[in-house]
């Protein structure tokens, strides 16, 4: 764990390339990291634990419902006490729920880096940051690694099979999401949460 003496930290300065942050001055925010790290932890969990159901019950075809449907609700579901939970991708299905905002890509660009420098399973990022309105924000992220069974929507073209093409083409027409191979970054669960 690298400790930093900054309460606030700019990605993308390359001051840190570690996971795990924290702070030098009694800690202050690592209530909050603890407490987004569990919920991003459990929502990944339960989105999973969705999907492999719904495929092994139902096929590929119905996890595209689950995407769609579930996860979405999923982060209305984790979105409380402030906190606002969504995914985001470099490469998103559906460009109006999983666009990420500047801070967010450049998050996802260093997730990559060290991903393909052989960094650890569990990339993460914490920031803290001053809102326009001078409210502040902890902002957790935590990085999405494609799973064998990511494969059968968001793999190479040429591997999904053409029911799945089919429908993806119909449900997300501007579709970016696919072409990863396992152990790739799929994108981030981003939580940001008020703390003042």
């Amino acid at each position: 764990m690298q400790i930093l003496t900054l309460k606030k930290l700019v990605i993308g300065t390359g001051l840190v390339s570690v996971a795990i942050i924290a702070w030098a001055d009694a800690d202050p925010y690592a209530m909050h990291m603890e407490e987004n790290r569990k919920v991003a932890q459990e929502f990944m969990q339960k989105l999973a634990g969705t999907l492999k159901q719904h495929i092994e019950s139902a096929g590929t075809e119905s996890a595209i419902n689950v995407c769609k449907e579930v996860a979405p609700a999923l982060e209305k579901q984790y979105s409380t006490d402030g906190k606002l939970v969504k995914r985001v991708s470099l490469k998103p299905r559906n460009q109006s729920l999983g666009t990420p905002n500047a801070e967010e890509r450049v998050a996802l660009e260093n997730f990559d880096k060290q991903q393909h420098a052989g960094g650890p399973a569990t990339l993460e990022l914490a920031t803290v940051y001053q809102d326009a309105s001078g409210e502040e924000w902890f902002h957790y992220m935590r990085a999405i690694p494609t799973q064998p069974q990511c494969l059968q929507c968001h793999g190479k073209t040429e591997d999904i099979a053409e029911n799945v093409k089919a429908l993806l083409a119909k449900e997300y027409p501007e579709d970016k999401a696919t072409g990863y191979s396992v152990g790739e970054i799929r994108g981030a669960v981003s939580i940001r949460q008020k703390i003042n």
